[in-house]
């Protein structure tokens, strides 16, 4: 396999609102938005990046993604891959199935994707053997200047790219995909949306499940009935100081019922 580089690096993909960016680096003539200063930022590096924005496009994030409340910006990897193909991968040191992505082809993305960046923006791989997501995970990333995640393909990524970038492994579940970019999606959609602003209403994040370590109540609108269910007296009583009684309980007994580890976790925090 030849080891010759590309004459050149495509540049990344933004998407959002213009705005006027320097850089050193050469640029497409025209792209779609450029940076925002002071705005949260994800950065991708993916084998993939038409499947962004993907679903991030729509609905409430996508709103905010034109009204500049954050910005999303992709790395083609291939286009840092060596020889002829550009490739990106090779086979697993010590024999074993599967390809394994190169070091030499991640770092460079890695370092073209994280040049000129500034401030609190942790790079993270997203990887079965990682860190489970949680909503303080979220909490904490949206409270950070932006993200930058690395879309792992085939049988993972050269260890000694994760070693010398510091790089944190997150993980979706405790489950196998193929690729990283839909948990990638996942990661931006659930920190996204706590940053002000773009949910419009910031007293749902406050309330909804996870938030005070418990699942959230059910929720009920119209019909007042519905196949012969009606929603619970309580909450058509106008007594707030009940409706949030039963809300708490009803929070407290789904939570024992379906996640004990997390009613433990509850249950040692407030010292019960």
């Amino acid at each position: 396999m030849s080891d010759e580089k590309p004459t050149t690096n495509a540049p990344t993909k933004s998407h959002g609102r213009k705005a006027i960016h320097p850089s050193f680096k050469p640029r497409e003539l025209m792209t779609p938005t450029p940076d925002l200063v002071g705005v949260w930022k994800a950065r991708i590096i993916t084998l993939f990046p038409t499947a962004f924005p993907g679903v991030l496009g729509e609905s409430l994030t996508g709103k905010a993604l034109q009204e500049g409340l954050w910005q999303l910006e992709t790395t083609d990897l291939r286009q840092f891959g060596v020889g002829k193909h550009r490739n990106v991968d090779d086979t697993p040191a010590g024999g074993g199935a599967g390809m394994v992505l190169r070091a030499d082809v991640l770092g460079e993305a890695i370092e073209h994707t994280m040049a000129g960046v500034q401030g609190n923006t942790p790079l993270i791989y997203l990887s079965p053997r990682g860190r489970p997501m949680d909503q303080a995970m979220m909490q904490q990333l949206a409270h950070a200047d932006g993200v930058t995640l690395i879309c792992g393909r085939f049988e993972g990524v050269d260890e000694r790219v994760i070693e010398h970038y510091g790089i944190q492994e997150v993980s979706l579940g405790d489950f196998v995909m193929t690729g990283g970019e839909i948990a990638a999606q996942a990661l931006i959609d659930a920190t996204v949306r706590l940053i002000p602003g773009v949910l419009g209403n910031q007293a749902s994040t406050e309330e909804e499940s996870f938030s005070s370590g418990l699942l959230e109540h059910p929720q009920y609108t119209r019909p007042a009935e519905w196949k012969g269910r009606a929603i619970p007296d309580v909450l058509m009583s106008g007594h707030h100081g009940k409706v949030a009684q039963w809300r708490r309980e009803m929070s407290e007994k789904l939570t024992q019922d379906r996640r004990p580890d997390l009613w433990d976790a509850h249950q040692a925090k407030s010292g019960d």
